[in-house]
């Protein structure tokens, strides 16, 4: 029990907080301490958020896809073509000859409820008939793949059991039983040739509640064996078949996807027939990309600079509940913006960084032919004065004519390889932001990784028990002042009893 007071007229409680204001002071320091750390780890992970998006770009500098610096136009519908890096101005003539297509079997005629004959079958139905379906594909190589069927399974089963048999193998298949039509849709995932299979059923009735076929030549009975390469002959079946295309006068077939690349121009084949493609320098794009990637690097740094000579204000320390209580909502924030300047101030891990950075955009690119560009102040781009944090400046008209005139040297200069690695501007740049970024989640943990073994973190942590060891140390200490006060007013009161006791006896002498 606390007392306060009564005896000694004292105000307790007033001078035990003073005293353990005086006690709390190294605790004070600890938890101010532990908030400038959490605001550092904050400001860290800001900075590695900004350059991860910039390494994202840095990603797409890297790669030859993103130096398309030709369009093309296409008359005639059989083909859509699509331009690539390695593209060739010119005019190109194209004939689809045949399309590449995947095997398809769907059910003759609409399936009808293995219990009543006169009603349509529904997905969710039993097919009313065990069985197997064995499947084959059309290679030298293939297997049989047997498919067993109970009687009890939908229709719905029977398609996912099939199309689960098949997974992963050629053919593999995908079949579905349609509601509308009761019937069900069988086709290849993949295209070409090598695609077509054959079905077989083990009962007929199997086969009648599957593909339900029936051949009048033979007495009208159902067939149990269907194979999609003699689809010619049955309305139900379409056979696989591999594309073919000519292109200025050379035949590419044997194709299994109805998209191909020929001489740098990706072409989309769409139907059989002939077109003209032209296919032009356009720099626009390429420009656009470069451009869109300088102006972010220069938004990125130019806020890296900024918190690397940020000032720093001492005096200025977190504020406490305490603190604020005293305070307006004005002053607290006024204080605050003090207190957390220059968090990253002279920042090594920031500061090499922005140094590597502008080694990496204007250091020759290495492995480059004799006479070829190898430096981007060739191509119109240039970094300030070192007072303007590595700002880089680009020469429009110059990028523009070099994109024009050079669009080949210009990509390899973003994206030339020597020995396997990218030695090229976007390599080297990617390469120098992987390292930051790597170094700062070391430090203070990644923004989108939701594990934090940083080095911030554990050091937080460390904090967080020193300060709960202090404040269990604070209330020992403040439990002792209570107890002395305590003893102190009982002391107090047994004195002033006893000193009352001996004026009432002295008086009645």
């Amino acid at each position: 029990m606390r007392i306060g007071g009564l005896a000694s007229g004292i105000d307790t409680d007033s001078l035990v907080k003073e005293m353990m204001a005086a006690q709390k002071l190294p605790q004070d320091k600890l938890t101010q301490q532990k908030a400038f750390t959490e605001w550092q780890k904050d400001a860290y992970r800001d900075v590695n958020l900004s350059l991860s998006n910039l390494r994202t770009l840095a990603s797409d500098m890297r790669l030859q896809s993103s130096f398309n610096s030709y369009s093309s136009t296409a008359t005639g519908s059989s083909v859509t073509p699509e331009t690539t890096a390695l593209s060739v101005s010119g005019s190109y003539k194209v004939e689809v000859i045949s399309l590449a297509a995947g095997a398809k079997i769907n059910s003759a005629a609409p399936i009808k409820s293995f219990t009543n004959s006169a009603v349509s079958a529904k997905s969710t139905d039993a097919i009313g008939t065990a069985g197997s379906i064995t499947i084959k594909g059309s290679g030298a190589t293939a297997t049989d793949i047997v498919v067993p069927i109970l009687a009890t399974d939908t229709y719905e089963q029977v398609a996912k059991k099939v199309q689960e048999a098949t997974a992963a193998k050629v053919p593999e298949l995908r079949m579905s039983f349609d509601n509308t039509t009761s019937s069900f849709f069988i086709s290849t995932k993949g295209m070409g040739g090598d695609q077509n299979f054959t079905m077989n059923f083990s009962t007929p009735e199997l086969a009648g509640q599957v593909i339900n076929a029936k051949d009048a030549a033979n007495g009208n009975a159902v067939i149990t064996n269907f194979s999609t390469s003699t689809a010619a002959t049955n309305t139900f079946m379409k056979a696989a078949s591999n594309g073919s295309v000519k292109f200025d006068g050379i035949t590419v077939d044997n194709l299994t996807s109805n998209k191909t690349t020929i001489n740098g121009l990706t072409l989309n084949l769409v139907e059989t027939g002939t077109s003209t493609i032209t296919v032009q320098a356009d720099p626009t794009k390429t420009f656009d990309k470069i451009k869109g990637f300088i102006d972010k690097y220069n938004e990125t740094i130019a806020d890296i600079e900024k918190q690397l000579v940020e000032k720093r204000y001492p005096d200025f320390q977190p504020l406490s509940a305490e603190q604020k209580k005293e305070m307006t909502d004005n002053e607290i924030e006024l204080w605050e913006e003090k207190a957390r300047s220059g968090l990253l101030r002279n920042d090594p891990i920031l500061r090499n960084a922005m140094q590597e950075l502008r080694q990496s955009f204007t250091s020759p690119v290495a492995g480059m032919p004799a006479g070829s560009i190898n430096m981007l102040s060739q191509i119109g781009i240039n970094t300030g004065t070192w007072s303007e944090g590595g700002k880089l400046f680009i020469d429009e008209d110059k990028l523009k004519k070099a994109l024009t005139d050079k669009p080949d040297q210009v990509m390899a200069l973003f994206t030339n390889r020597v020995d396997d690695k990218n030695v090229g501007v976007g390599g080297r740049v990617y390469d120098a932001l992987n390292n930051v970024v790597k170094k700062l989640s070391d430090k203070a943990g990644s923004p989108t990784s939701l594990v934090d073994n940083s080095q911030i973190t554990k050091y937080i942590k460390q904090m967080d028990e020193e300060i709960s060891r202090w404040q269990t140390r604070l209330e020992k200490i403040e439990d002792r002042y209570w107890k002395q006060f305590t003893a102190m007013e009982k002391a107090i009161s047994q004195m002033n009893s006893q000193s009352s006791w001996i004026s009432q006896s002295l008086g009645m002498m």
